[in-house]
């Protein structure tokens, strides 16, 4: 495993394992199953419906707590300074821990403009030692200007959608700028066409590995956090199996230079659901 170190000191696995669609009763044994295989950083979310599967697995595995990393993520509807404490104690009942490696507002859902009161929430917990680092997810540049203004600390990550065909460059960049660790939900486009892309598929045929394998492999390269999603074990065995080989300079501007800025998503901007 590689780790990537958080602007407050704090080093988190840079390959992770994501739950999100696994529903509750499969939780446990899809997360038992990835820290067999070698995941440490697990992301889970009150949205998701599945912290107390979650939970479970990892109140029965070998591994010692201290080398998990937990993420989980308040939900819209819970912003605001005395909801989003209410909410994060509501997660750690269900995950059964008094505390998180880390937790994260999910969107900004900007018409409630709640973010910045909720990420003061985040700074209590933090402050209280509830949760080692704080962060976003689906944070544009203006959300996190407004955070870095208004707030104390800065996000240590932002988690986006983010794979070869919307790569977020201007984003990534002004997170390096601040310190702020740009992590990737969908790093695979939730396993679409560019695992189809022929640019892809080429360079995994001459590395003697598979295109999933060759994306993950750039993302790792490329700084970013990753958490591919899959209950299937054998596809997870093959994402975490990304760290033997390097890709060649050559190779990292061929998959740079297939963004299209084509997002499978929704636009953080736009995104108000409660």
């Amino acid at each position: 495993m590689q780790f990537i170190t958080l602007n407050n000191g704090i080093e988190i696995p840079q390959l992770g394992f994501g739950v999100w669609k696994v529903p509750d009763e499969e939780a446990q044994n899809a997360v038992e199953q990835a820290i067999n295989a070698g995941y440490r950083l697990i992301d889970t979310a009150k949205v998701y419906r599945n912290e107390v599967g979650v939970g479970k697995a990892l109140a029965t595995t070998h591994v010692p707590r201290e080398e998990l990393f937990i993420t989980t993520k308040l939900w819209n509807a819970d912003q605001g300074y005395e909801n989003t404490l209410k909410a994060f104690d509501e997660s750690l009942e269900k995950l059964g821990m008094d505390y998180v490696d880390r937790y994260l507002i999910h969107w900004p859902t900007p018409a409630y403009d709640q973010y910045v009161e909720t990420y003061k929430a985040l700074e209590t917990i933090h402050k209280e030692g509830r949760a080692k680092a704080i962060g976003v997810c689906n944070f544009d540049i203006e959300h996190l200007q407004r955070i870095m203004n208004e707030c104390e600390i800065v996000p240590a990550v932002n988690q986006v959608e983010c794979h070869p065909y919307l790569q977020q460059n201007e984003l990534k960049e002004f997170c390096e700028e601040h310190g702020i660790v740009l992590e990737a939900y969908s790093p695979l486009m939730n396993g679409t066409k560019v695992l189809h892309d022929p640019v892809i598929q080429e360079i995994a045929n001459q590395y003697n590995k598979t295109p999933a394998q060759v994306i993950l492999r750039w993302h790792l390269q490329s700084d970013v956090i990753a958490i591919p999603k899959t209950v299937t074990p054998s596809r997870m065995a093959e994402n975490i199996d990304v760290f033997d080989f390097e890709l060649s300079y050559a190779d990292l501007d061929k998959i740079t230079a297939l963004d299209r800025n084509e997002r499978h998503n929704a636009i953080p901007s736009e995104m108000n659901n409660r």
